[in-house]
This record gives structure tokens, C-alpha cells and sequence, in this order.
């Protein structure tokens, strides 16, 4: 990018650059270049929840609350939050923000981003369902917000860091193009949007007036690099300075050389597989072994789904595809966060056992079945539905792969067009509540419930005990009821659960980076070594 492409603001914000000599340099200062293995879709950033638009939207806007690298939760935009009745939060907003226009931040900012974020159109997976509890909003000056609720809401606070804050002047009336132009895309946060190419890369220029200080990268470029090799490629060449998803095979070789350093930690995303719980009839890429359609969905049977869950060996996915980069799961969160429920066991690798329920199904000689998945999103989310299939097939799932960029797949997955589908779910709030409400929760538009239910399952039993978690105010009984749907969750093989990952980035000599537990790839976490 050239200094004639750069409006004069950020010509001005890149001239303050301190020079260090040991980093790339341009005259406006240190640059910084990320490679990241997933494509970012839209600078939206209430388009789509997913961890990597909700990463380069950290860069952009902030929160009224934050997550740490570790998922603690602290003050964002908000100062502070107090309960004054069991249905009534109040917020105390930060003083002296201002949008990267030089507008003031109020509350009345904070209102239209909780009107508009649960509405925006043609979105996979939206926020509602953090926003579902409000039923009112009350402004009390420009830097007080109380935010009602007709039942108990203890979980307002963690909800809200989901939540980017936009401004109403920026974007009342934008369409997720709007933001993609940059025309509504002024935030409060650290960098501010120079330009977006879709499949590419994204380019940020520093925020001098941040409210937390100025970051030290006067620029920062976010390349999209979804082959692993290339991506690694490109930060042994020096042509990027940081890259996550360190490709598994490479790693052994990576901890010897001394130009590079690796940074780990456990990650709370699961990679699952989802059955079809759309359709009774007629089901998708469903056969016999003749091809011969099936006239009903085997899927909706559960001993077929346990059949399906224990064919696969999970150890030999997590050391053999993942080679060590993975931890063998039966539910969504990894052992010590608020709501694992340690009663619900990784299922055992047993054929002999799976071949027996499939037969007691109707199926002694199984059928056949298309597993998709996307090629370009998960760490070796290729190899991973390669080596599933080979383990159906041995137990008589004969199974196809089918596998697609992730620019297409979120949009199928949507319209319920596979019969069985790789995905993975990051709870970044460290507890099961997203997960319970927005993956296995019965989808509802209308109460914004199910969001990425793209498989549609419903448990009306599971929905009712989330419900009664979401009201209760005690930690300990909210905990209990949470892992009583966990193990509903197990129990029903509402999905396939496979493995938690290990989030794994690499940087070049000179810098470092804090690994986050929610897997975001950011530039504030990102310094001089």
C-alpha cells in the first residue's frame, strides 16, 4: 500500500511513528504483517460470529466488556457494571472515547448497536442471542445505560463482550457493505479501517488517540493465507512476521530453528461433526449401498449417531492427523472451565460394538453417507474428515468426503444441505452457555435461540435447563444446571464431538505474541521482542 492511497488523517497518524530499527520500517513507522489461516468475510462486525471477523473487529471497535488471553472478563467501553434489581443492570461508560471520526462515544451509541446487532440480514450466525434477555433500554445521561430484563440475567455482563460497539452516526441505515467500504466502519479501537479485499488482506492504520494508548505498529497488514504452506512459506521468507495455525507437520522441525518461536495454548474451540436433524424423509447424501435413496433419515436414529461417535478414534486423530495439536473430547469445553461436566466421558473407540448398533438400527450392512467439510478453516480439517471416513467405513458407513473453501460453506451448512458436517465451535466465554443456546439450543428466530443449530437438533428438555441456568443467580446452581445439559447434550449425540484444539502461532526473530485461549489473532497482543 502506498502513502497516495492513505487518506490525509491516517497520513498524519502514520507520520508519529517511532522508529525501531530492528522491525520493518517505513517513514511513518514500525509495520506489522499477519498471516492468518482463515478468511475473514466481512468488516461487519456483527455480519457473522466467528472468531476470525470477531479478531479483526477487536482491531476496529471495542466492547463494553473485554476477555483476557486467558478469558477473564474486565472492563472494556464500560467502566463498570452493578446490579440495582435482579432484572436491572447499569453500566457507567468510559469518559473522554472518541470514534475515529473525533465524535464523542455516549450511551446512545450503545443502544443502536444493541438494536441493530441481533438484525443484520443474510447473516450465518448472528449475536442475537446475547441480546435476547434485553426487553427495554434506558439511557440515563450519556455515559449511563441500564439495560432491563423481564426475568434474572446474571451472565448481561459476559453476554456484552461479544458485543462490538458501533456508532449510530456511522451507521444508522448501513448494509454490511457499508462496513466492508469502510464507509461505516469508525469504531473506538486501536487501528483504524484503511481497506478491505475480500479472500485477501485487510489494512489498518494506528489510532493515535486510543483510549488505552497508542499501539506501537503505525500499520498493520492482515493477509488472508489459507494454505498452510504458503502461509508458513511466506513468514520464513520474511514476507509476514506472524502466522497462526502452525501447520501440525512442521512443528518438530519449527522448535529447532532458531529464527522462529512458537507460542501454544489450550484452546476452547471443539471440532465436531453435526448430524442432520432437518429432515424425517427424503434425507441428503444419504443412500444405500447401491445408491438406492433412503426413505428415511438413519440419523435421527440414536443408536446410529452412537454407532457413528464410537467408529472413531479419537487418539489416532489427535496424534496421528493433528500430531499432538489436539485433545481427544466428548463435550464442548476442556477439563477446569466453569461448566465441564466431568461425568461425561471422551466415548471409547469400539467397532465391534458400533457394528452392533448399527445392526439393531435396521442396518447390519450400514449404508452410505457424505461427510462435508471445509478445506481452508480448521487446522487440518481436511485430513481430519479423510480419516473419520476411513474408521465409518471399516464399521459398513461407507462414506464419501466432500470437502469446500469456507467462502461457500457456512451458507450451505445454513440451508441444511449436508447430511452430516465437520464444524467447530469456540466458547470463548470459557463456559457452555453459547454453545447449550446457539449449537444444540432448538433453532428460533424469533427468541434468537439456535443461531448455528445449522443441523437443527432440538431437545425441548435440554432448552428448558439452559433457560433455567440463564436465571439463576447463584454460581454454583447455574454450574450444576449447565452441566446437567452438557450431559443431555452427550447423552442425545446431539453432535459428534472430536477434539479441543491447542491454538498455536509462530513469529519471526524480533517479535512475540500472547497466545489467546479464544484463538484470536491479534495486533495489541502482538510486540517487540
Amino acid at each position: 500500500m502506498d502513502h497516495a492511497s492513505l487518506p490525509r488523517r491516517a497520513l498524519a497518524a502514520l507520520a508519529t511513528g517511532a522508529a525501531m530499527p530492528a522491525l520493518a520500517q517505513t517513514q511513518a513507522g514500525p509495520a506489522l504483517t499477519i498471516g492468518v489461516g482463515a478468511p475473514v468475510t466481512s468488516i461487519d462486525p456483527h455480519f457473522f460470529n466467528a472468531s476470525f471477523n470477531s479478531a479483526i473487529a477487536s482491531h476496529i471497535f471495542d466492547r463494553l466488556t473485554e476477555r483476557t488471553a486467558d478469558a477473564r472478563l474486565v472492563p472494556g467501553l464500560a467502566e463498570s457494571w452493578r446490579l440495582l434489581s435482579p432484572t436491572v443492570w447499569e453500566f457507567k461508560l468510559r469518559a473522554g472515547v472518541q470514534w475515529h471520526d473525533g465524535r464523542p462515544f455516549t450511551a446512545d451509541d450503545v443502544a443502536f448497536t444493541i438494536e441493530r446487532a441481533p438484525n443484520v440480514p443474510n447473516s450465518p450466525g448472528g449475536f442475537g442471542v446475547f441480546l435476547r434477555a434485553i426487553t427495554r433500554i434506558e439511557i440515563v445521561d450519556p455515559l449511563t445505560i441500564r439495560l432491563h430484563s423481564e426475568r434474572p440475567h446474571p451472565a448481561m455482563p459476559s453476554d456484552l463482550g461479544f458485543i462490538p460497539i458501533i456508532a449510530r452516526h456511522a451507521a444508522n441505515g448501513a448494509a454490511t457493505e457499508d462496513f466492508n467500504s469502510g464507509r461505516a466502519a469508525i469504531g473506538t479501537g486501536p487501528y483504524r479501517f484503511i481497506s478491505f479485499r475480500a479472500g485477501d488482506r485487510i489494512e489498518l492504520v494506528r489510532n493515535d488517540g486510543y483510549w488505552r494508548g497508542a499501539e506501537p505498529w503505525a500499520r498493520v497488514h492482515y493477509r488472508m493465507i489459507t494454505n498452510d504452506s504458503a502461509r508458513l512459506a511466506a513468514l520464513l521468507a520474511g514476507d509476514v512476521d506472524v502466522i497462526d495455525q502452525v501447520p501440525s507437520a512442521d512443528l518438530s522441525r519449527l522448535r529447532r530453528d532458531a529464527r522462529v518461536s512458537i507460542a501454544e495454548v489450550p484452546s476452547l474451540r471443539l471440532i465436531f461433526l453435526a448430524p442432520d436433524f432437518s429432515r424425517r424423509e427424503n434425507p441428503v447424501f444419504t443412500t444405500d449401498h447401491d445408491g438406492r435413496p433412503l426413505p428415511t433419515n438413519p440419523l435421527l436414529d440414536l443408536r446410529v449417531r452412537r454407532a457413528l461417535s464410537i467408529a472413531i478414534d479419537r487418539e489416532a486423530l489427535c496424534e496421528r492427523v493433528m500430531e499432538g495439536t489436539a485433545r481427544p473430547a466428548g463435550q464442548f469445553l476442556p477439563p477446569g472451565t466453569f461448566s465441564y461436566n466431568p461425568d461425561v466421558r471422551t466415548p471409547a473407540h469400539d467397532p465391534e460394538a458400533a457394528r452392533r448398533l448399527l445392526a439393531e438400527a435396521g442396518f447390519p450392512q450400514g449404508f452410505r453417507i457424505a461427510l462435508h467439510s471445509p478445506n481452508d478453516r480448521y487446522p487440518n480439517d481436511s485430513r481430519t474428515v479423510q480419516a473419520v471416513a476411513q474408521m465409518w467405513t471399516r464399521v459398513g458407513v461407507r462414506t464419501e468426503v466432500v470437502t469446500l473453501p469456507w467462502a461457500a460453506y457456512p451458507a450451505r451448512a445454513a440451508r441444511q444441505e449436508f447430511a452430516m458436517h465437520l464444524i467447530g465451535w469456540g466458547s470463548s466465554a470459557a463456559d457452555s452457555f453459547g454453545a447449550m443456546m446457539n449449537v444444540v439450543g432448538s433453532f428460533d428466530r424469533e427468541r434468537r435461540l439456535g443461531a448455528v443449530n445449522h443441523h437443527r437438533y432440538s431437545n425441548p428438555t435440554l432448552d428448558a435447563t439452559v433457560e433455567r441456568a440463564l436465571t439463576t443467580t447463584d454460581d454454583a446452581a447455574r454450574e450444576a444446571l449447565l452441566r446437567d445439559a452438557v450431559r443431555m447434550a452427550a447423552d442425545d449425540v446431539a453432535v459428534i464431538p472430536l477434539y479441543n484444539l491447542v491454538n498455536l502461532w509462530l513469529t519471526r526473530r524480533g517479535f512475540r505474541i500472547e497466545p489467546r485461549m479464544d484463538e484470536r489473532t491479534l495486533a495489541t497482543g502482538i510486540r517487540p521482542a
